[in-house]
């Protein structure tokens, strides 16, 4: 139960943590919801380390949301190379297409509205919601969660939605009218930076005394998580075939990982394949169109590792076109592959033999 005392004092100790210890963020400067909704996009399951780089880079090519309308999807993607969740991407030049046609260049004022955007869930809302605008309306993320679950002792499976509603619930009812903003990057800042997965600064915690996950000794257990399933393994042998400076590339489709990037011909087999039992399974190609051994990538995704193979095959123009054909594939110059959107994977390949 959370008491007159609590409501009042946990807000208020966040904020005077935050304000000692934050970090100093760029997206926290603006009351634009643009970069605010930019950033939010880019850290979603992404590190600020990781995403600060690409923060820039996005803002520095389309500095307003209708500069990134008038980019096409390959733009978006080409950027957006390395940073995995590739439906972040798409989502973000569909969401800036419907503020120029929905909303005439503007975002959304509430969280109500903000919540019909496109990729924009309960949470980017009330971030963008609270941090552009100021409305008192809660953000929950893995860090609240973490929070919460810890100070209040609530032992609910986090990936239930009754529980979510649980979490949604407290947040709503302790964010304080004054400043939601500053409280709303407190929560999130102290989980990310001192109520941590697994070293919480518990010996130096303003929560210490209340904090039920401290008390009994359960920080390794909060918050609850159910476990997840077993990663699904496949198996991907990739022959770049090249003829004369170019490369054939094929656009992966919907229904499946890396939508809208740009693979080579690939062969994909239940099991590990050799380049014998790969080669099988493109009758165009023989060992003798293959150059050099090739590199074998461990390619870890939220539910699926890859083990991938990749060869190199030099061959004839009269074959090269066959393949084209046969296959469907698009030919690719070698000085365009750098502005290719692609997985990781074949970014590190090409890297690797400095293409």
């Amino acid at each position: 139960m959370i008491t007159p005392e609590i409501k009042k004092k946990f807000p208020k100790e966040l904020i005077k943590w935050y304000l000692k210890n934050k970090r100093e963020l760029p997206w926290r400067d603006t009351r634009d919801p643009y970069p605010i909704w930019l950033s939010e996009i880019i850290l979603q399951q992404t590190r600020v380390q990781q995403g600060m780089p690409y923060y820039f880079s996005f803002l520095k090519a389309f500095p307003t949301v209708k500069h990134m309308a008038k980019a096409s999807e390959k733009d978006i993607l080409s950027l957006w190379q390395g940073l995995g969740y590739y439906s972040r991407a798409r989502n973000l030049h569909k969401t800036a297409l419907q503020v120029m046609s929905q909303f005439g260049g503007s975002f959304p004022g509430s969280y109500k509205e903000l919540l019909d955007l496109k990729g924009v869930g309960p949470y980017t809302a009330a971030a963008i919601a609270s941090f552009a605008y100021k409305e008192q309306v809660a953000v929950v993320d893995g860090n609240v969660y973490r929070v919460l679950s810890r100070v209040f002792g609530i032992y609910e499976d986090i990936t239930q939605n009754s529980s979510k509603k649980t979490f949604a619930a407290l947040a709503q009812q302790l964010i304080p009218q004054k400043d939601p903003d500053i409280y709303n990057q407190a929560i999130m800042e102290f989980g990310a930076l001192h109520c941590t997965p697994a070293e919480p600064k518990c010996g130096d915690c303003c929560f210490a005394e209340i904090c039920v996950a401290h008390l009994t000794g359960d920080q390794r257990v909060l918050p609850v998580k159910a476990k997840q399933k077993a990663k699904q393994e496949r198996y991907m042998t990739y022959f770049m075939i090249t003829n004369n400076n170019t490369v054939l590339m094929k656009e992966r489709g919907s229904n499946d990982i890396w939508q809208g990037l740009f693979e080579f011909l690939l062969v994909e087999t239940p099991k590990a394949a050799s380049l014998t039992e790969a080669l099988k399974l493109v009758p165009d190609l023989d060992k003798k169109n293959i150059s050099g051994e090739s590199i074998t990538y461990k390619h870890i995704l939220s539910h699926q590792i890859l083990h991938a193979k990749i060869y190199m095959a030099e061959v004839e123009k009269k074959v090269y076109n066959c393949i084209k054909k046969t296959y469907n594939l698009e030919e690719i110059a070698f000085n365009e592959l750098p502005v290719t959107p692609k997985p990781v994977l074949i970014t590190k390949y090409l890297k690797a033999h400095k293409f």
